[in-house]
């Protein structure tokens, strides 16, 4: 399909998007399909997409995230307002699509949770049969029940992430089943709006830096390639520096960055609390490593305590988020501590999933306790355990005049 818009500049292009937030359309009532132009490889009037009204998710500002970290200001894009909770839908829907278009009937990824949540839900609303393949034990129970409800075939392997997609490559070629893993080119292409939304959002204002967690790696190179792409338009004149975060037990990524030369060593045994980022040979990084490098971008690593007090730093701001996305503000505070970020830049960090994708997680914080993947305890230093009361009148007024803040 040719783009009807390759003869229309950049400022009747921004109109366009932005009237399209009035129309009732299906398609503009999506944050994805509302920027079609920039998805010109689906023939969306022979090809209805399936879209549940994906996108259209918050730039929220945090200001006590932001002194948190060492800034004066910090905004996050959040992801988690999706329709399965997580920045997955942005890509999934144009994948599905994609499927549709070319008459496959089953779908199939190997997941922590998110991508596995968000291919069932479009796979059901497509009429597509699903098949998840999800590691053994490890993948939080909020992101497994959103697959078994929308009806996807799970199939647990008792093996890690990375070992798993090598299945599963081998079982799609076998059976023709169409693979939707961040590897597909469609999936990244959704995950470029994204960043058009972002932009739109700011009035194209561009900010210094852009943060995202970092765990099979797909949604760097597509950030990267939507913002390159929005300069050629002339929608923007410049590009913000790019940071991807790790978990220090799953970042090969970072290694990589920080060594500065050859190519990415696996982690064979990734290990990390924040699940969605637990991935120790991710795909994609030969065009992360260009789009962060290309920014001038960095790359760096967090603790388990830096992204669980993160994680309940940004709850305090009334936002709820999964443990990867605190990876972003952990990082952040690490890079102003060190200097790379300065603490009048303005910086956008992308939390990619919903506070309740890890409810374990969020209870074991606040009133038990966790306990990083090598044993070591996790202090709750921002911890918000209930309080056990009896049944009493003013033994409550008593405790609530002492606890008032």
């Amino acid at each position: 399909m040719a783009n009807e818009f390759t003869n229309v500049d950049a400022e009747q292009l921004k109109h366009c998007w932005t009237q399209r937030r009035l129309s009732r359309d299906p398609l503009d009532l999506s944050g994805v399909w509302r920027y079609r132009e920039i998805l010109p490889f689906i023939d969306y009037r022979q090809h209805t997409p399936i879209t549940l009204r994906e996108g259209n998710t918050p730039l929220l500002e945090a200001p006590h995230a932001a002194t948190y970290a060492g800034l004066e200001r910090v905004e996050f894009k959040h992801q988690g307002y999706n329709p399965t909770a997580s920045f997955k839908d942005n890509g999934m829907t144009v994948g599905v699509t994609k499927a549709a278009a070319l008459g496959m009937k089953r779908v199939a990824c190997v997941s922590t949770g998110n991508t596995s949540a968000s291919m069932a839900a479009y796979a059901a609303a497509a009429g597509m049969q699903a098949i998840i393949f999800i590691p053994h034990g490890n993948i939080a129970y909020g992101k497994l029940a959103q697959a078994l409800e929308y009806g996807a075939v799970t199939l647990q392997i008792k093996a890690n992430f990375d070992q798993i997609l090598s299945l599963v490559r081998q079982v799609a070629e076998r059976l023709k089943i169409y693979l939707l893993n961040s590897i597909n080119p469609f999936r990244i292409e959704g995950q470029k709006t994204i960043a058009v939304e972002l932009l739109d959002q700011r009035a194209w204002k561009v900010p210094d830096w852009i943060v995202v967690p970092g765990g099979n790696l797909g949604n760097i190179s597509a950030l990267g390639k939507a913002l390159r792409e929005l300069r050629a338009l002339g929608m923007i004149e410049n590009c913000p520096r790019l940071v991807v975060v790790q978990a220090e037990c799953s970042a090969p990524f970072e290694e990589l960055f920080t060594r500065g030369i050859g190519a990415l060593k696996p982690v064979e045994k990734p290990e990390t609390l924040a699940t969605a980022i637990r991935i120790g040979d991710p795909v994609s990084w030969p065009k992360a490593l260009q789009e962060v490098t290309d920014s001038t971008g960095v790359v760096e690593k967090v603790t388990e305590q830096e992204i669980a007090d993160a994680k309940a730093i940004i709850g305090r701001c009334g936002i709820g988020c999964e443990p990867a996305s605190a990876a972003t503000l952990a990082g952040i505070r690490r890079l102003v501590e060190k200097g790379t970020i300065s603490k009048k830049e303005d910086v956008v960090a992308i939390l990619t999933g919903h506070v309740l994708k890890d409810p374990d997680f969020v209870h074991g914080y606040h009133t038990t306790g966790l306990r990083a993947p090598n044993g070591e305890f996790i202090n709750s230093r921002f911890g918000n355990k209930p309080v056990v009361m009896p049944n009493d009148v003013e033994e409550i007024e008593a405790f609530l005049r002492q606890s008032t803040r």
